[in-house]
């Protein structure tokens, strides 16, 4: 499974959206690039599917955009004009070559799933590699509005009770792409996550 970073290029605020090109071509979120439709048609002119990790406006700016260039199904959690199938907890997706497990994994936000195969890992923003407060295992913002600590906690070991010890490709919502021991990854963000220090000054 060929999985690129379709928003790699941006200059302005986005998640990063995934396109895995396979048996069943599919974008794991649509992100805020203006040019990631043209990014995507790059790689592929059959996209069959698009996973939502969650909504927020970074994630999901420019699906409208993607579903009228290529008219895929539009799986998500909660409800979207878009969608087309809805995705709930202990559901199993293709995307690209493999079939991936849906793990509903809310915190930073409500309607967040993270999708876990026997060898690669979309977290959204649950979990990420990097992302300029912490280096090897960082964790998503939870002090705005709606989101919970605690609850994020809860889903980082969902997620590790249901992921593989094989995983060993993990693509996240921010930050660089890591290959490598995922679960370690995964199991430094829990630690830090536990010791309930603000993750911004801010926070």
């Amino acid at each position: 499974m060929e999985v690129y970073h379709v928003t790699e290029d941006t200059e302005t605020f986005t998640c990063n959206a995934y396109l895995a090109v396979g048996d069943r071509t599919t974008l794991v979120d649509a992100g805020a690039m203006d040019g990631v439709v043209d990014e995507i048609r790059s790689h592929t002119d059959d996209l069959e599917a698009v996973v939502l990790t969650h909504q927020h406006g970074d994630h999901v700016e420019r699906l409208e955009s993607v579903v009228d260039a290529f008219d895929p199904d539009v799986y998500a959690y909660a409800d979207h004009p878009t969608r087309t199938r809805e995705l709930d907890d202990g559901d199993t997706v293709t995307i690209g070559d493999e079939e991936f497990d849906v793990v509903y994994t809310p915190g930073h936000a409500d309607d967040h799933v993270s999708l876990v195969s026997e060898t690669t890992l979309f977290s959204g923003d649950v979990v990420v590699h990097d992302d300029g407060a912490f280096d090897y295992g960082s964790f998503g913002r939870t002090d705005m509005a709606g989101q919970s600590r605690e609850r994020l906690i809860q889903s980082i070991e969902d997620l590790l009770d249901r992921m593989p010890d094989g995983v060993e490709h993990m693509y996240a919502g921010h930050g660089d792409v890591f290959h490598g021991d995922v679960r370690d990854v995964v199991e430094t963000a829990l630690e830090r996550a536990e010791k309930r220090e603000p993750k911004y000054p801010d926070e």
